[in-house]
């Protein structure tokens, strides 16, 4: 395990030799010194003699010859977890246990609960069912071993690194085992199988009993069968390896009958489990705590294991996507696009249908993303309330720092998409706003002065001068914009999730609306969402001015233009990349991680730009500092639909007091 809560599991489906258990064992020491930097390895049911002995298992012999391999093979492993599975006595019964192993010791065994007796099984001929009442302890080499049902595992280091262990046929049973396993706190969940392949049954074993188990107990589910040379008579056995983790499919081992070849000598999988945040998220989920209250086990025996500590550094297996928010997957990023417009058109119509038969859309169009998409989803659902796309009133207001580009974009838009166009330039309000004030643009421009003047003194100002800048010149265009929309009626709102969580809006101005659809939509989102919407509702002129403002810079164009007429004020150029910003809003808000553990994963993300360390560290500090200072804004938000796991609306999931201090987040950046 490493210091950021990451444990390392490990499946294998090894070589089997059917009543051969020197030999078992000598493949799984093979197959075990490959994965030395696993903290858990989790080898099939009765691997140590295979599952297919049938009545060989009555046999002394077999039986005897089995636990001597198992106190071998128990010497060969270090500070791991391991699992192994092999037909113990116990009395005057035979079960099919789990044997748990680590730094050279037997240190637990679980019997089978529920054993397969239909079809092609015949298990209760040799075996019998565990139901508690068995003896606490087993003989094993002379040594007491705890034995039962009740047995937990967990980490003398990391106490929140608690394994279960379950075989086959009981994660099958209506109420598994393994429920109340992580009831009781099992975060990790390892499951010894031996399941034959029959057509269709593979789909069922890794998405219902696999990854649904792993998102309903919100744990670790690893699982491992026997594999192809476990096969004899009449059954073939597939081999397959799975681990999940709150309900995603983490690895995926290839099967027999899986369309890939299939390796007799064995193989395995591995996967690195986040144990931290499968906690935090069963602490955020209070009815999860409420159901283990109810329905846990509280006389579990938790047996300590101990685990290797110089992992702390090391690389993760997965690779981790620097744009948790988009999809890699083109067909799953159309999905969620389409899934998302569904959503926000869905909760624009039910606010549309409280405003009377005839309701009146105003909205700010600047030619950028936000606007646009607000916008489009605006456009959709007049459509399905059947209602004129001239309802929807499109409003540029041309200030200071609007370029001829989102200008031109702006335009196009409400032309083509059939909206009522209006145009109010608010340069002349702003100024006599400034007079009003006697405020002096940039600590120099007189305001007493004509607009024209205005603007020449401003094209005079050099770059040093509009550096410095100016919250009054900015605060000022972006309030009357708000001030001129809301004079005329119902506004929809258009500023993004990312925006919300760095504050970037003028309070009581692009801050305000009646309704903002864009609420819970990353930047990284938006962009995706007009391109989908261009790509898949419209063509010819239309389409290609959506895909020139999917490629526009992004900018509140509120600061004079460069000499050249381009876009002087960059957003990103500002306040640091909004990918950095957004992956970092989504470990923070959705993973509750902690700033060290958002760097140590930022190193290994895979962004679409190459960011330094420094720079890295640089906006992850701008990040908080903003998100906690500009939590006043969001206290006050209009209404919008939640789209996704993070949303910031402070009815819903994010209720911050507005004054808490940062410093605790910072001293670990």
């Amino acid at each position: 395990m490493n210091k950021h809560g990451f444990i390392r599991l490990s499946c294998i489906s090894p070589q089997v030799h059917i009543a051969n258990p020197n030999a078992n064992i000598a493949v799984m020491k093979q197959e075990l010194s490959k994965y030395q930097e696993s903290d858990i390895v989790l080898f099939p049911e009765l691997s140590i003699t295979a599952y297919s002995c049938g009545d060989l298992f009555n046999h002394s012999l077999l039986l005897d010859e089995a636990e001597i391999a198992l106190l071998k093979f128990a010497q060969h492993v270090g500070k791991q977890l391991v699992f192994v599975g092999i037909p113990l006595r116990l009395g005057n019964a035979l079960y099919n246990c789990g044997v748990a192993l680590n730094h050279g010791k037997i240190i637990g065994v679980f019997p089978k609960q529920f054993l397969a007796n239909y079809g092609e099984f015949y298990e209760a001929r040799w075996f019998k069912s565990a139901d508690g009442s068995e003896p606490k302890t087993i003989i094993l080499g002379k040594q007491k071993i705890p034995f039962g049902i009740d047995l937990l595992f967990k980490n003398q280091s990391y106490c929140t690194v608690i394994v279960s262990g379950s075989i086959c046929e009981d994660d099958w049973m209506p109420v598994a085992p393994s429920a109340f396993q992580a009831l009781a706190g099992a975060t990790i969940q390892c499951n010894l199988s031996a399941s034959n392949e029959t057509i269709g049954k593979h789909e069922y074993r890794l998405e219902t009993l696999i990854i649904g188990q792993s998102g309903r107990h919100i744990s670790a589910c690893a699982y491992a069968s026997a594999g192809a040379t476990e096969s004899t008579t009449d059954l073939v056995f597939g081999g397959q390896l799975s681990i999940a983790e709150n309900g995603k499919l983490l690895a995926n081992s290839r099967r027999v009958g899986g369309g890939l070849d299939y390796e007799d000598k064995g193989y395995a999988i591995s996967a690195d489990i986040d144990v931290k945040s499968l906690i935090t998220e069963r602490h955020r989920m209070n009815s999860y705590g409420d159901c283990s209250a109810r329905y846990s086990i509280n006389d579990r025996r938790y047996l300590a294991f101990e685990l290797s500590e110089n992992h702390s550094e090391r690389r993760l297996l997965k690779p981790i996507t620097g744009t948790p928010f988009v999809p890699k997957d083109k067909h799953k990023l159309e999905e969620r696009c389409a899934e998302i417009f569904g959503i926000q058109i869905a909760g624009l119509k039910k606010r549309l249908q409280q405003l009377g038969d005839n309701p009146q859309i105003w909205i700010g169009i600047s030619g950028g993303l936000d606007s646009t998409l607000a916008a489009l989803v605006a456009l959709k659902t007049l459509d399905a309330l059947k209602l004129s796309r001239s309802n929807l009133h499109g409003l540029t207001m041309p200030g200071f720092g609007t370029s001829q580009l989102t200008k031109t974009n702006a335009d196009e838009l409400m032309r083509l998409t059939k909206m009522s166009i209006h145009e109010e330039d608010i340069c002349q309000l702003a100024l006599a706003t400034f007079k009003t004030q006697n405020h002096y643009a940039f600590g120099v421009i007189d305001p007493n002065c004509t607009l024209e003047e205005f603007k020449q003194e401003l094209s005079q100002l050099t770059s040093e001068q509009i550096s410095k800048g100016d919250l009054v010149f900015e605060n000022v265009q972006a309030r009357l914009r708000t001030y001129l929309l809301m004079s005329h009626g119902f506004v929809l709102g258009t500023g993004d999730l990312s925006e919300m969580a760095l504050g970037w809006s003028t309070y009581n101005a692009d801050h305000m609306s009646m309704y903002n659809v864009n609420c819970s939509i990353p930047k990284t989102l938006v962009s995706w969402l007009v391109r989908y919407v261009a790509q898949h509702d419209y063509k010819g002129k239309l389409r290609k001015a959506l895909i020139s403002i999917a490629a526009t810079p992004i900018s509140p164009e509120l600061l004079p233009l460069a000499d050249d007429g381009s876009i002087r004020q960059l957003t990103e150029e500002k306040i640091g990349a909004y990918e950095l910003h957004d992956f970092f809003l989504y470990q923070m808000m959705r993973k509750s991680h902690s700033p060290e553990k958002i760097l140590y994963l930022a190193a290994q993300a895979e962004f679409n730009k190459n960011y330094s360390s420094e720079t890295i560290k640089e906006t992850l500090t701008l990040f908080y500092r903003r998100f906690f200072s500009q939590q006043y804004k969001r206290s006050c938000v209009p209404d919008g639909p939640k789209v996704g796991s993070v949303s910031l609306s402070p009815r819903g999931d994010w209720r911050m007091p507005s004054d808490a201090e940062v410093n605790l987040w910072l001293d670990l950046t």
